[in-house]
């Protein structure tokens, strides 16, 4: 009775850190929206407005680039599993697309600003903040609750 019931507690443990992992990808998407205000605010306070500006752009050029990324990595998923009808080409499109719309981005604060382009490739290292910030609450978690 004891080794079946220590089985169950296995994969009710199993389940939760499931629950747990799989919600990774959400929390970092969040952790870039809550830091990316607040290191802007840090780049003007430490830099001034230019860099400040050029960071603030490259936050919002990570964000959309980050969450564009998870939508063509869960498209060739479907597309490997064959439950979507999206074409391969659709896919690989929205995938080239992102590097035109940040060369076009990065194009457009260098003409304007070139103060601005460092701040710009700053603001690019947001999801490695966010994920940095992801690992320790996972590590917290695994160490604190044991999942």
């Amino acid at each position: 009775m004891s080794h079946q019931s220590q089985t169950e507690v296995e994969a009710e443990q199993a389940a939760a850190s499931e629950r747990f992992y799989s919600g990774a990808l959400h929390r970092i998407g969040r952790l870039m929206a809550l830091l990316s205000p607040i290191l802007v605010a840090a780049a003007w306070l430490r830099f001034g407005l230019r860099p400040a500006v050029g960071f603030g752009f490259g936050c919002g050029i990570a964000y959309v680039n980050f969450y564009w990324l998870k939508r063509v990595v869960a498209g060739f998923v479907d597309r490997a599993t064959g439950s979507t009808s999206q074409s391969g080409q659709g896919i690989v499109f929205r995938f080239l697309l992102r590097y035109v719309l940040m060369a076009l981005g990065a194009y457009a604060i260098l003409t304007v600003s070139p103060a601005s382009l460092n701040g710009l490739l700053a603001g690019l290292f947001l999801p490695v903040a966010a994920i940095v910030c992801e690992a320790v609450y996972e590590l917290y978690a695994a160490l604190a609750r044991g999942v």
